[in-house]
């Protein structure tokens, strides 16, 4: 069975990591089987230039930003500003239906 890889990267100090946190679990219910996820606690400025960090907290699915942001060149340890605000658990559900669908073509 092919799965969908969710990686999850924030740090403490940001307020929506809890948010994020909260709505990426509530999107992946009932495909717990066919998710593998990985959460990732940025520490330091060395990890965020290592993960190419978008701020936190932020979702990659399949390894794509959820919003499709570009891996910065000098990544930093920052909170992220969402165009529409937190990602909903709908909108992280829709990509996971997407990204299913193609797995399976």
């Amino acid at each position: 069975m092919k799965k969908v890889f969710i990686e999850f990267q924030y740090f403490e100090d940001c307020p929506n990591h809890a948010i994020l946190s909260n709505n990426l679990l509530q999107a992946i219910r009932g495909f717990e089987e066919k998710i593998e996820m990985k959460k990732i606690i940025v520490e330091d400025e060395e990890t965020a230039q290592q993960i190419h960090f978008r701020g936190s907290p932020t979702v990659l699915i399949n390894g794509n930003d959820i919003e499709d942001a570009p891996a910065p060149h000098h990544a930093s340890l920052s909170c992220r500003f969402y165009r529409n605000g937190v990602p909903s658990s709908d909108m992280i559900h829709k990509i996971i239906v997407e990204q299913l669908s193609q797995k399976e073509l």
